[in-house]
């Protein structure tokens, strides 16, 4: 029998500011090589989460692990992050924006390597991009890219550093659907060649059941009409996903339809 490795635990976690309560009880245990999507309405705390997750954003109760150590409260090299909005650097060539996060690591200071070690860089930065197609636009400018282009650009420059977790924020919502079922493919292509562990917040629950293996759902289960802040959202659905064959009769429990968060 095989026994799964939890590599996140989340228990009971409190998000609170001074006015409002964004998250509240969160608990969630997480196996390696889990791809988990994320829906909720707008304002519901998923993008609190993935930023505690993260390490940008610290709880204010409960506890996050890693590996059974209690989570370092700043970004690190294990946790890779995409935004919606691209965080390509547009005076640097596609390979220098990706080449940028190896020459940082190794010359703090510099920002450049030299040597055996810069070739060492380049030929890294030069294989993630053949991984996500864009080695033949090496050295062109981002803003000679199409919107999809510019995704895969930011997908390598996370994942040169080798991250074992990858969090995503609404990645594909400003892609057209073209490109969003290529960018789909590509993504589930380095989900399972790179060996990843994958949070994915979207708005289109329709990908959240085509992605993810299990699907979270962020929603309040109390709220004051009188004070719309009192109370924060937590997990209502932990969801087993993957297979069309369920969608129907697991979006009919949830009462939404595809493209409804």
């Amino acid at each position: 029998m095989v026994r799964c490795v939890v590599v996140i635990e989340i228990r009971n976690v409190w998000k609170r500011y001074v006015d409002k309560i964004v998250l509240e009880k969160v608990s969630l245990n997480v196996e390696k090589n889990e791809f988990i999507t994320i829906v909720g309405a707008s304002g519901c705390g998923k993008t609190t989460f993935l930023r505690m997750l993260l390490g940008e954003v610290q709880p204010c109760e409960g506890s996050i692990m890693i590996d059974a150590d209690r989570l370092i409260p700043e970004p690190s090299a294990d946790r890779g992050v995409v935004f919606q909005r691209y965080s390509v650097f547009p005076h640097l060539t596609v390979l220098e924006n990706v080449l940028l996060g190896l020459e940082l690591t190794d010359s703090r200071w510099l920002g450049r390597t030299f040597g055996r070690r810069r070739a060492h860089n380049v030929e890294r930065a030069s294989e993630m991009l053949e991984r996500v197609s864009l080695d033949r636009a090496a050295d062109n400018y981002p803003s000679e890219l199409s919107g999809g282009m510019q995704q895969r650009l930011a997908l390598a420059q996370t994942l040169v550093k080798a991250p074992r977790i990858l969090l995503l924020d609404e990645p594909f919502g400003a892609l057209d659907p073209g490109y969003r079922s290529d960018m789909h493919v590509l993504l589930l292509d380095l989900f399972r060649e790179l060996d990843l562990t994958v949070f994915m917040i979207t708005h289109d629950i329709a990908e959240g059941f085509s992605l993810g293996s299990r699907l979270l759902v962020f929603d309040k289960l109390r709220v004051d009409p009188h004070n719309p802040d009192l109370y924060g959202a937590t997990i209502t659905f932990d969801l087993p996903v993957g297979h069309h064959r369920r969608l129907d009769s697991i979006m009919d429990n949830m009462n939404v339809k595809p493209n409804q968060a």
